[in-house]
């Protein structure tokens, strides 16, 4: 998508350009805390200054090198830089290591850049949002939730955490809403793995200010239908595989959705048709058809044993070694193509540290733990060995959302449990 320097206001449904009471957030220049300001105006001013910089997947350099200059200011962290991923430490000799990290970029703009303040009672506050805060501005943009609110948590307490219960490395990485193999996370695991250490770790992906356990698996393949090109003139000189492609989908259409227990949490599976193409002419019997396959699976799963549930465990198939034959599983006798996977990750509920930040935002919050649906860098810390959990501010049902949208309390209640749990 194409960045417009010059839009300066929402399209909203069917809402008068002159009800608005929004405040429109210029371009930040820097990243700054106000000493004189209290808690909520410098976590307000924080996300602001990041939600009014472009860092759509691809475009994350200009606010990591604003991020950076923020961090290397504060003279209690050590701030390395990979690409556009900042990875800043202290080193006060304590008994654990916590890992705090968030993605600095969003998925493109949809008609929601730059960002605004929204007064109580403006008509582009969600009603769902308004029930829940009436009393609170709202942050409304691309980002708010997904998840630059969290973000902005995160640099406060950077910059106030200076002697804190564990040694902190927060990291703030990029290309995380794309494919996997250019998420910054896992470049800075491959390139420095001395950086990304730690007993447990805390990505901010947005979740109510609840903890969100583990995380599904994901894969994504194309499944293929072949058949022989002919006119269509002549159609029995042909095998047409787009109507192949039908059986690919009654197989989709069977296939049961499972939830599934996994360390007292609750997982839903998901196996489902994302894209179709096939053909080349319109009087061309199509002798190829791509069904696009998106399956989340459940932390009960390794992505191998994923794998063999849809295309048999010895069918071949890995990214970038092109289209094998599923030899069992559900699209068993079509062609496969992976195209792309990262594993799922146990919620490792029994660690010690897991349990303490339980048992603080049960408190404060009144939520028990619930299973993350999507798939998040908290497989890449299970990896790693490192127990790690969600927790962010902003709703996930919000995120990549049109009308993405963060009420400022949600700031001050992930602030104050970070705070109170780590100081």
């Amino acid at each position: 998508m194409t960045f417009n320097p010059d839009f300066a206001a929402p399209e909203a449904d069917a809402v008068p350009a002159e009800t608005f009471t929004a405040t429109p957030i210029p371009a930040a220049s820097a990243i700054a805390l106000d000493p004189s300001a209290d808690d909520q105006r410098n976590l307000n001013d924080l996300m602001a200054q990041l939600m009014s910089v472009y860092s759509v997947s691809d475009d994350e350099g200009p606010l990591t090198d604003m991020v950076e200059e923020f961090l290397r200011a504060l003279p209690h962290l050590t701030v390395r830089r990979h690409g556009d991923t900042l990875v800043a430490s202290t080193d006060f000799g304590r008994g654990h290591r916590v890992v705090l990290a968030g993605h600095l970029d969003t998925v493109p703009v949809i008609n929601n850049f730059p960002p605004l303040w929204l007064e109580p009672g403006d008509p582009l506050i969600r009603g769902d949002v308004a029930a829940a805060h009436p009393h609170d501005r709202v942050l409304w943009g691309r980002g708010a939730t997904d998840m630059k609110g969290s973000d902005a948590v995160l640099l406060f307490l950077a910059a106030t955490l200076t002697d804190p219960k564990y040694d902190l490395t927060f990291v703030f990485y990029d290309h995380e809403e794309v494919a996997a193999e250019k998420n910054g996370l896992r470049k800075v695991v491959e390139a420095h793995p001395d950086w990304i250490t730690g007993d447990f770790a805390i990505i901010g992906e947005p979740t109510d200010c609840g903890i969100e356990g583990g995380c599904n698996g994901t894969m994504r393949f194309d499944v293929v239908a072949h058949g022989v090109a002919a006119h269509s003139a002549r159609a029995w000189m042909g095998d047409n595989a787009i109507h192949k492609a039908a059986e690919i989908l009654n197989r989709l259409n069977a296939y049961e959705n499972n939830a599934v227990d996994v360390d007292g949490l609750t997982y839903r599976e998901g196996l489902n048709a994302t894209l179709i193409s096939g053909g080349n002419g319109t009087n061309v019997i199509p002798d190829e058809c791509r069904v696009h396959v998106n399956y989340r699976f459940a932390p009960d799963k390794t992505l191998p044993q994923a794998k063999a549930l849809m295309m048999g465990a010895d069918c071949g198939a890995e990214l970038g070694n092109g289209e094998h034959v599923a030899t069992g599983g559900v699209f068993e006798g079509f062609g496969v193509e992976m195209k792309d996977e990262s594993p799922s990750a146990r919620p490792g509920m029994d660690d010690p540290l897991v349990q303490s930040l339980v048992d603080l935002v049960r408190e404060r919050t009144g939520r028990e733990p619930l299973a993350k649906l999507g798939w998040t860098d908290v497989a890449r810390f299970a990896q790693l060995g490192i127990p790690a959990v969600n927790l962010g501010a902003g709703s996930p049902l919000l995120a990549h959302k049109h009308d993405e949208q963060l009420p400022e309390t949600d700031l001050t209640l992930m602030a104050g449990i970070l705070t109170d749990w780590l100081s």
